[in-house]
């Protein structure tokens, strides 16, 4: 369901083309596939949480300095420190706001608003 939510909130950014992964381990699979702008990521998911892919992606030679932006319901101040020491760029916690999701993603990217 959130995930929809943001799939439907990226698609009001022109040019935005969304892929989904299921888990971290499919993330990192699509990642192996093709190159990636930016990486949205929740830190509580199946079989490999988000701290552990944004882990494995600031190790990857191809997409180390794609921007990561965490969406979480975990909103205490050491997730938050621990996500962005690991390499994070923003942390967003949930329930997320359409516009809050926006503005950071053309932040980062760089995009008009």
């Amino acid at each position: 369901m959130m995930r929809q939510l943001l799939v439907f909130a990226l698609a009001r950014i022109r040019g935005i083309k969304v892929t989904e992964a299921d888990d971290g381990v499919d993330a990192l699979r699509k990642l192996a596939a093709g190159k990636y702008d930016i990486i949205l990521t929740d830190i509580n998911m199946p079989i490999m949480d988000g701290l552990k892919l944004v882990r494995r992606v600031r190790t990857d030679p191809v997409h180390k300095d794609v921007p990561i932006v965490i969406i979480t319901t975990e909103a205490g101040e050491e997730d938050r420190r621990r996500a962005m020491e690991l390499g994070a760029n923003a942390y967003i916690t949930k329930p997320i706001q359409a516009p809050k999701v926006i503005a950071t993603v053309r932040e980062l990217l760089n995009l008009p608003a």
